[in-house]
């Protein structure tokens, strides 16, 4: 007889659900494009003047900065209190930062507040794909670990299409209801991890929880659960550590898989993308009003983003991050070829003065489709869960911390080269992205941590994988 279907309508409520907090870190992670604009007014800052290029380079950057270092914290509490408490905790900066925002009364309120927003970004971006890989089953786990990405850029348009039209302090007073419309619904809602409760010795609460994420006949998820409950007791005995990782082939090639990933997409230039939208807009001399080029950019963001379920379980991780990068490669390079043209040979560029928005948006697909959402999703399935804590929060401080160099030395580089050389060398290195993947990453849709790390021992230096 043929399996019965599970139905995951719980499953995939839970994943939304799950996913508001990816929500609060887009609205975050927008929160500099359009306010930066408004701190450089006097007219409206609540300063009352113009902020320095140095505070606005630091407003942006501390947020990646914080963000290294929140998954430190974030790896240690998951372990430790649980993949849902960690969620629920890591929303407390949030709510802090925008009060600091509503207050300000210097530049310094701003600096606190986008640390601590970092902090809330680094735990959620190391427990949430925790989260999300150990409640999906292989089936789904691909798919399901993209919607990251998709409520992230939700986030990101709510800021872009909100920040430019309402002052200061009523956007960060509008942004302190979703984490707490995210704390009600996910505290009484939403199950903890079947596989965190297991570790936990909770093999009752583990079968409930199993129950409703699963949605099949009791029977069936008690004896998936048994193995897994066998599985999780084989590697408590084996509780890892970061050397741990280091010793085994397997383990020593998903930490650079996963770190790879995330740095290749920092390198990509995204942050200054997300960050500085309508500073770019500006100093391109586009035709539309920046503010309205930043939505529109927020727009396809959700659209791509949206496309990315539905494809990657037709075609795969592996060549949606091969045509992701070589697509970012080619946006890039056209936006390096524009500002060389205006900046560097001070040519009019009135007629192709659309270029730019062109160029973002097709490098804004190409992110979405590829380089955005999966390098979590393949983060959450690589590693077994005895070394997954700690393996997730070093990638995502590897990932933070190159986000944090390039947003705040960017200004310093563009100096130096210029934008057309700063677009140019990002799309250099969205051109070794594409290498990188071709040549180290195998394809992980619809494989288990186990057949992922049987593969992993067994990879070849063409990129062929051998089982």
């Amino acid at each position: 007889m043929p399996s019965p279907k599970p139905n995951r309508t719980f499953l995939y409520v839970t994943t939304c659900i799950a996913n508001l907090a990816s929500f609060i870190c887009g609205t975050s992670l927008g929160w500099s494009s359009p306010e930066l604009s408004l701190l450089r007014d006097a007219s409206t800052s609540p300063l009352g003047r113009n902020i320095t290029g140095s505070e606005e380079s630091w407003i942006g950057s501390f947020l990646p900065l914080a963000a290294a270092i929140g998954p430190i914290g974030g790896g240690i509490l998951a372990d430790l209190i649980g993949r849902k408490s960690t969620l629920l905790l890591a929303t407390a900066p949030f709510i802090v930062a925008y009060v600091l925002n509503v207050l300000a009364a210097s530049v310094g309120f701003f600096y606190a507040g986008r640390f601590l927003c970092g902090l809330g970004v680094g735990v959620i971006f190391t427990a949430l794909p925790m989260y999300v890989g150990e409640v999906a089953d292989d089936e789904c786990r691909g798919a399901l670990g993209s919607f990251m990405q998709l409520f992230i850029v939700i986030g990101l348009l709510f800021s872009y299409a909100l920040g430019p039209f309402i002052s200061i302090f009523l956007f960060n007073i509008l942004l302190l209801i979703p984490p707490v419309l995210f704390v009600a619904l996910f505290f009484f809602l939403i199950p903890e991890s079947p596989y965190y409760l297991l570790q936990s010795g909770r093999f009752q609460e583990a079968l409930v929880a199993s129950l409703k994420l699963r949605g099949m006949e009791k029977s069936i998820v008690a004896k998936e659960l048994e193995v897994m409950k066998v599985q999780v007791e084989q590697e408590q005995k084996i509780k890892g550590n970061i050397l741990d990782i280091f010793k085994t082939k397997g383990l020593r090639t998903a930490l650079i898989i996963s770190i790879g990933l995330v740095a290749w997409q920092q390198l990509s230039g995204i942050n200054i993308v997300l960050f500085f939208a309508q500073t770019i807009f500006t100093d391109a001399g586009v035709s539309l009003a920046p503010a309205l080029c930043t939505i529109i950019i927020g727009v396809v963001q959700v659209i791509a983003s949206a496309c990315t379920p539905l494809l990657v379980e037709r075609r795969g991780k592996r060549f949606l991050l091969i045509l992701s990068a070589l697509g970012m490669a080619v946006a890039q390079a056209v936006l390096a070829y524009y500002f060389f043209v205006k900046d560097q040979q001070h040519r009019d560029t009135s007629s192709i003065g659309w270029l730019p928005i062109v160029s973002l948006i097709a490098y804004i697909v190409a992110y979405c489709l590829g380089f955005g959402p999966l390098p979590w999703a393949v983060m959450g399935e690589l590693f077994p869960g005895n070394v997954k804590s700690i393996a997730s929060s070093a990638t995502a401080s590897v990932c933070w911390l190159l986000g944090f160099l390039v947003t705040n030395y960017f200004d310093a580089l563009t100096s130096v080269a210029g934008k057309s050389g700063s677009f140019g060398l990002f799309t250099v290195c969205c051109l070794m992205a594409g290498v990188f993947v071709y040549v180290c990453v195998p394809e992980t849709t619809g494989k288990n941590v186990h057949e992922i790390q049987y593969i992993l021992e067994g990879l070849g230096r063409d990129g062929s994988f051998e089982m």
